[in-house]
């Protein structure tokens, strides 16, 4: 059986990484960028320096809202009204949406970051809330969350693609949502235990838990978060492994939406 997956991973977020050359070795190695759209991280000129980094790799440009807190990262959740976070939503894609045509090429999807997209996960009207933003700019915007969760199919009911997301440098718990990073061991730092989890998610479809429960997984994309302790080196374990295992890295972009 031949397998294919999408690598993506949260870029434009550090402005000394396009300085120094590792968010480029980064987007050498993914298939889909979420792009920190200035909410949480990121400026006009971050922006435009991964989308023109993007056109270079071949790598799609996804726009990656948060909750606007620059302060706490996007890590922590924000009370806002459904029409204060539709229009926060709306403004961050459009920013990158404008820029991306500046220079000839498209946003193909949006992910939500942090603590919008785990109360995404739990909660159907922030989903919701965030389809009606990504809809004010385009409706043909594929919409990644995490797989096996409710959020997917209030973006389906909505007439958007869902695309399910795993994740290679995250550990899971028992009924299939992440570990809290203030918890011990929610991110995994091993190069080995990394590409081990991403070889499992693809060929067997399921993930181990914190609490060694397998836990079922579908999922069209899988992420490596560039701010995570090695990620250039968690990546290229990855990539290594998934080019020994004869899996395909292609942008979900690029391919029909899968039917279960």
């Amino acid at each position: 059986m031949s397998f294919m997956i999408d690598l993506n991973a949260d870029v434009g977020e550090r402005p000394h990484a396009l300085r120094d050359g590792s968010e480029e070795k980064i987007l050498g190695m993914i298939s889909s960028a979420n792009i920190a759209c200035g909410a949480h991280a990121g400026d006009e000129s971050t922006m435009a320096q991964t989308v023109t980094l993007c056109i270079k790799h071949g790598a799609a440009v996804g726009a990656h809202p948060s909750y606007p807190d620059r302060a706490n990262f996007g890590r922590v959740e924000m009370a806002m009204t459904a029409r204060e976070l539709e229009e926060s939503i709306f403004q961050q894609v459009r920013a990158l949406g404008e820029i991306a045509q500046a220079q000839r090429t498209e946003l193909q999807y949006v992910k939500p970051h942090g603590a919008l997209y785990n109360v995404a996960v739990r909660d159907h009207d922030v989903a919701e809330t965030i389809a009606r933003g990504v809809a004010r700019w385009s409706r043909a915007l594929a919409l990644v969350g995490l797989a096996g969760t409710p959020m997917l199919a209030v973006w389906e009911a909505m007439s958007f693609r869902a695309v399910p997301e795993a994740f290679a440098d995250r550990a899971y718990e028992a009924d299939g949502t992440l570990r809290g990073r203030s918890k011990n061991g929610a991110l995994i730092h091993s190069r080995q235990q990394a590409s081990a989890q991403a070889l499992r998610i693809i060929k067997e479809q399921c993930a181990i838990s914190i609490d060694n429960v397998v836990v079922p997984l579908r999922a069209e994309t899988l992420c490596v978060h560039s701010d995570t302790p090695n990620a250039v080196a968690i990546l290229s374990a990855v990539r290594e492994q998934l080019a020994l295992a004869d899996i395909t890295v292609s942008s979900f972009s690029l391919r029909k939406p899968s039917r279960s």
